[in-house]
């Protein structure tokens, strides 16, 4: 079938219109099927599964064979500007300064999720590719921290780099969305369950369970007759420019500083010094976001500067936001190739049994101990983003605290600017697995781990170790 038609080529349109059939459809059945609701399948990832069946099984008798390209490809520059719209909104001017211990403990937090991940995953692989798969690349195992902890977008964009020269690591991209996938899976599911036995164990006051009992049962959809919830404001004259429009044309502005930023410094690169540096400046490419992130807090700080941040409002960019992260988890299960989880099918079960030992029972058990108030709540937050992506920790947050009337999301937004920080030798070198420097790179990631722990008994205490079984519980923490 040709979708070229007199001098107009639909092919690209018709990819997008598949995907929104299946958003459409994820969001209708997660509306009638209470199972999808009371587990908080996101309606994106129910549409991704009829993706995936489309461009694995369907696709290629409609010659639309392209359509895992575009994904990869839709995903990768959907993953910055989800970025650069996160960081354009402008901050509360009357915040209160958040409390040191709450800072360090997401921070620890973190460092031990991303030290084990890593550390776990790449020694799993190191040990069964030898054996299973000789010729095979190790750094299959670093997608259990790039898709679980990252999430699909940087899964998709750092592992895709290992699939060309000089790497030739092949499928790597598609692990990595099969692995963010299986997080997405793990953080809805199992983060519903441990809500449910929290509830009945004691670890959310009373208030938190009343509040859980009580919540709606919905179906997803406001009915007409109920009160809607603006969730935008105009900053701009309507007759003049539309101000959605607006914050699309800043944010494509900031997309395409960055691109500049990247292209002009590989030129230079290129041009002058070549050799090693330039393979190393090209890797940047792969951690895209980082840069158009950091581009975006240049702008931001500049609209403060000379006075005009009104003209962002935050609701209308976590509305981009929002439409970024749904199109992006709908895209990445409909990339995922059938030939990678066949070639990889026992890495993959090993590396998903690896991050469910972590993210399910270990994360759990030093969380307890070392948040010492709303500890539940703050696990939660980890847990989330440990298994998928920030929007993942919100929705599980949002269950028990509906109003986020605790500190607990806005704290640990706060500590992320600190923990990106700790996190840049891990995406400087993610290549180097790559390479071949597994060993090296393990070393760095066990750093991470020992520095967390280091961390945990500092702030921690005596709580450190106390008894309690799986977590651990005092009426301090609750509230």
């Amino acid at each position: 079938m040709s979708y070229i038609h007199s001098s107009h080529d639909f092919t690209i349109v018709i990819h997008l219109c598949i995907i929104a059939c299946a958003l459409l459809l994820g969001s209708t059945l997660r509306s009638k099927i209470s199972f999808l609701r009371k587990y908080l399948i996101p309606a994106p990832m129910i549409g991704g599964v009829f993706l995936f069946i489309f461009y694995n099984y369907i696709a290629k008798y409609l010659n639309l064979q392209s359509g895992k390209a575009f994904l990869e490809e839709l995903m990768f520059h959907l993953l910055n500007i989800s970025f650069i719209a996160m960081q354009l909104r402008i901050p509360a001017k009357k915040e209160k300064a958040q409390r040191k211990g709450s800072l360090w403990a997401n921070v620890t937090a973190l460092l031990a999720e991303y030290g084990l991940q890593c550390f776990c995953g790449l020694f799993a692989a190191y040990f069964i590719l030898r054996a299973l798969l000789p010729g095979s690349s190790v750094a299959i195992g670093l997608t259990l921290c790039l898709g679980f902890e990252l999430g699909p977008g940087q899964a998709e964009s750092m592992a895709k780099v290992w699939e060309g020269a000089p790497y030739n690591v092949a499928h790597a991209g598609d692990v990595g969305l099969t692995m963010a996938a299986i997080g997405f899976v793990v953080g809805s599911v199992v983060g519903v369950f441990l809500i449910n036995r929290a509830a009945r164990k004691g670890w959310l006051s009373s208030e938190y369970v009343e509040k859980l009992r009580n919540r709606k049962n919905g179906t997803d959809f406001l009915k007409l007759k109920e009160e809607r919830v603006p969730t935008s404001f105009q900053t701009t004259v309507s007759e003049s420019m539309d101000s959605f429009t607006l914050h699309i044309a800043l944010i494509l502005v900031v997309y395409l500083l960055s691109f500049l930023i990247l292209a002009g410094l590989e030129w230079i690169v290129a041009t002058f010094v070549g050799g090693k540096v330039l393979e190393a400046v090209q890797g940047l490419w792969g951690i895209n976001f980082v840069v158009s992130m950091l581009c975006a807090i240049m702008v931001r700080k500049i609209l403060i500067a000379v006075h005009a941040e009104h003209v962002i409002d935050n609701h209308t960019c976590n509305r981009i936001d929002g439409i970024a992260v749904d199109i992006t988890v709908a895209a990445c299960l409909g990339a995922i190739s059938i030939a990678a989880i066949r070639q990889y099918w026992i890495v993959i079960l090993v590396l998903s049994a690896i991050g469910i030992l972590i993210t399910c029972f270990i994360t759990p058990w030093f969380c307890s101990r070392l948040f010492k108030d709303f500890s539940f709540m703050r696990f939660l937050m980890i847990f989330g983003t440990a298994n998928g992506t920030l929007p993942t920790a919100l929705s599980l947050v949002r269950v028990v605290d509906p109003d986020f009337e605790t500190p607990v999301a806005q704290e640990y937004a706060n500590s992320t600017g600190l923990m990106f920080v700790f996190a840049l030798p891990i995406l400087a070198l993610v290549n180097w697995p790559a390479k071949g420097k597994v060993l090296g790179f393990m070393g760095i990631t066990a750093a991470y781990v020992v520095i967390a722990f280091i961390l945990y008994l500092k702030l921690a205490g005596k709580r450190a170790f106390a008894k309690g079984g799986y977590f651990y519980m005092d009426k301090e923490a609750q509230q």
